[in-house]
């Protein structure tokens, strides 16, 4: 087989097809390598073919962010089933998810799509949207004031870490974040 997928048989797979080659060129060679022809050849289908999923190269940059914020819910919700404590599960889930070099890494998808994400209206509600959602469900555990302190502080941290190649060892800062997660007695 050649790589290519037949679109009728297929339209699930070339879907996921041109959303992992849209984040691997995202990851790998920056936001700006994220065009219809690269992620197309990527996903080893023609531009019909990615027009058929994605009628524009706006679609497609939605698509893929909402595909990573799924993937992050994934994540959070992983984290959270593991947890034995309610209160600040989500944002311990949260930091945890950050903090995670592989996940949200210089050379990650999220990292590529933080510059975007912060200029481009769209991407910046998507984002607003769900972040919003995640905190109005986990309100009853996760709404005290400290606790929104802490998942701002791992936002401020992750950023930081993605702009400055000298940034220190973040595991103290990880470990600090999660205690303050934690009742005090």
């Amino acid at each position: 087989m050649n790589g290519n997928f037949a679109r009728r048989k297929e339209p699930d797979a070339v879907r996921r097809a041109l959303l992992d080659g849209a984040a691997s060129l995202a990851a790998h060679e920056g936001f700006a390598a994220v065009t219809i022809q690269s992620v197309a050849k990527a996903a080893g289908v023609t531009k019909g073919g990615l027009f058929h999923h994605f009628p524009n190269k706006q679609a497609l940059v939605a698509g893929m962010f909402a595909d990573q914020l799924e993937k992050l819910d994934a994540t959070i919700d992983a984290h959270m089933a593991s947890d034995g404590e309610a209160y600040g599960a989500f944002t311990r889930a949260y930091v945890a998810a950050i903090f995670d070099q592989q996940a949200f890494g210089r050379q990650s998808v999220w990292a590529a799509m933080a510059a975007s994400f912060t200029a481009d209206p769209m991407l910046r509600g998507l984002w607003a949207n769900w972040y919003r959602a995640r905190v109005e469900r986990h309100h009853a555990s996760d709404g005290a004031p400290a606790l929104e302190v802490v998942r701002l502080a791992a936002d401020g941290a992750w950023y930081a870490y993605l702009i400055d190649d000298n940034a220190p060892d973040d595991s103290a800062l990880r470990r600090t974040l999660d205690a303050m997660t934690r009742p005090t007695p």
